[in-house]
């Protein structure tokens, strides 16, 4: 049975030193990009599995669907992974089908709406509803350790300092 050694939320997906060192982490052996239109476009897919090999690890693409999918099917196989994806609603999505995770990076998230948009890092801008929904997996799904950290070079921001500044 595969597991998840790591999950994040990162907009840029694979990028940089940043996922080359997290691929580092003990017993990963693959990359998961669930992201609906990366998956649906050849060029863009064979991009970050090009951009995920240069880690040494197995780079998969695939959508939301898929991977409710092959866990449902296969428990992962044998991967151990990182599963990455832009959005908290796609991470939560996966969590409340029973995708399993126990710790959940956050790296990073622009800016979209200034009116709801609050800085919470330097790196991540997080609306009230994500607020919650990053509250909800922690407490009633299970992901223990939810973080906030850009690179793994940067201090930790716990969740529950984040959700202070929503007043929840």
């Amino acid at each position: 049975m595969g597991e998840i050694n790591l999950a994040r939320v990162d907009e840029r997906l694979i990028h940089g030193q940043v996922m080359t060192t997290l691929s580092q982490k003990a017993g990963v052996n693959s990359i998961f990009v669930v992201d609906e239109v990366v998956a649906k476009d050849k060029f863009m897919r064979g991009l970050y599995k090009s951009a995920g090999g240069r880690t040494g690890q197995k780079t998969i693409v695939i959508t939301p669907d898929k991977a409710k999918y092959y866990w449902d099917e296969f428990n992962f196989k044998d991967y151990s992974c990182i599963l990455i994806a832009k959005t908290v609603g796609v991470m939560y999505e996966l969590v409340k089908h029973g995708v399993p995770m126990k710790e959940l990076n956050i790296g990073g998230i622009a800016k979209k709406d200034p009116a709801t948009d609050l800085p919470v890092t330097k790196a991540v801008y997080l609306n009230k509803n994500d607020a919650l929904l990053l509250k909800e997996m922690n407490e009633k799904y299970g992901v223990e350790d939810i973080y906030f950290q850009a690179t793994p070079s940067l201090p930790r921001t716990e969740l529950k300092e984040i959700l202070k500044k929503f007043d929840l």
